[in-house]
């Protein structure tokens, strides 16, 4: 079968590969849409969980043998632990991603757990269907910030994550939402995916701040802008290590709280609210334009929001 593979620092390429072979509680899904994380666009520069050679990809839609239209769930836990006892099967120690430990759905087939299968609605389609992983994320962080209800609302990087944050946040009663974001176009969508202003950078107060850049300066204007008590949300990967300054936090008692992935309960959500919500900002990428468009997004291209790739198209 033809994969998109990492093959060495900032290297992409679409290759021939043995098709997978799945284990006893595996089944062979035809991928149909995958959508580009920005955290497989930093992860090929070094220094992440990802290791070459790998098919990433885990943000994942396709056919099953059973000629069912599927996403799947690409974590599985280990069901034991006392993370997975508390149905914080997102924090078990021993998780396993699609597409990070191991080969995910960058290619024409993928051998998932049927665990992690779930039937897509007839309604969504193959494009928005990708995005079904991302707004678990979107659902999981909002949830950690609290009640939003009458919350002013600030939400940094209106990237797919950012966005899906917004509308999120949107159907919570809200009294305002901002975004912040230096691209113009990315600042249009997010207005009509239910923010009350757009910005290129915060300024004033907000209760409740979730950065999905996750940079130096996006993490220190989430505590920045953040009022007395007020909660930041931080999901965005982009850089491991930040300076901040801390008796800020201890003096006015603001919380700060990492996301990561969903919970089972929370991937279902995400299926039940794909169908309605605009997902439309999603760009459909032909596999054999994959690798260019990749190194592309790595390179800066903005004007695509959420590259997704069609490998059986």
């Amino acid at each position: 079968m033809r994969a998109l593979v990492f093959t060495g620092i900032n290297q992409m390429e679409l290759l021939d590969v043995d098709e997978p072979v799945p284990s006893s509680d595996e089944v062979l899904v035809s991928v149909e849409s995958v959508g580009v994380c920005g955290s497989e666009l930093h992860g090929i520069s070094g220094g992440s969980w990802r290791q070459p050679p790998l098919v990433m990809g885990h943000e994942i839609a396709g056919v099953d043998p059973d000629g069912r239209r599927v996403v799947i769930n690409p974590l599985s836990a280990c069901g034991r632990c006392d993370s997975c006892e508390r149905s914080q099967t997102n924090l078990c120690r021993k998780r396993v991603l699609l597409g990070v430990q191991r080969p995910g759905g960058f290619a024409e087939y993928v051998a998932a757990p049927y665990a992690g299968l779930h039937v897509l609605p007839d309604e969504v389609g193959w494009e928005a269907a990708a995005l079904i992983e991302p707004l678990a994320n979107a659902i999981h962080a909002t949830r950690l910030a609290g009640d939003l209800s009458g919350a002013r609302v600030a939400v940094i990087g209106a990237g797919a994550l950012g966005l899906l944050c917004t509308a999120v946040v949107a159907t919570q009663s809200p009294s305002w939402i901002t975004v912040a974001d230096l691209s113009i176009p990315r600042l249009a969508v997010a207005k009509r995916m239910g923010a009350s202003s757009t910005t290129e950078r915060l300024d004033g107060e907000y209760d409740v701040v979730i950065d999905a850049v996750g940079v130096q300066a996006s993490r220190a204007d989430s505590l920045d802008r953040l009022r007395p008590g007020g909660t930041t949300v931080w999901l965005g990967l982009a850089h491991a290590e930040v300076t901040l300054h801390g008796n800020a936090v201890v003096r006015e008692e603001k919380r700060v709280t990492g996301s990561f992935a969903y919970t089972d309960a929370e991937f279902a959500e995400a299926i039940r609210l794909a169908a309605l919500t605009d997902l439309t900002f999603a760009t459909s990428v032909a596999f054999e334009d994959s690798a260019q468009v990749f190194l592309d997004l790595v390179a800066g291209r903005s004007d695509i929001v959420r590259a997704v790739i069609r490998p059986q198209a």
